[in-house]
């Protein structure tokens, strides 16, 4: 775990739920750091700097695409 390295930040932890299903599905290793801490005192976030999702750089790309369709609105033709 060591090797991993962060590619989000998240505030709350609400916002980490769809995601861990989508990586697990995947199965991609991963954790997110600070998450237990924000879970007892949420209001401590941006003190800590947030929940960080760390992943393996070998699976950057991967996760960044996952990232990167939670985050486009969804288009209806």
């Amino acid at each position: 775990m060591e090797s991993f390295k962060t590619i989000a930040v998240f505030n709350y932890q609400h916002e980490t739920v769809v995601l861990k299903h989508l990586l697990e599905q995947e199965e991609i290793p991963y954790f997110f750091e600070n998450e237990i801490l924000l879970s007892l005192m949420p209001i401590y976030s941006n003190a800590i700097g947030g929940i960080k999702l760390k992943v393996h750089p070998d699976d950057f790309d991967e996760v960044q695409q996952i990232l990167d369709n939670l985050n486009n609105p969804l288009k209806i033709v």
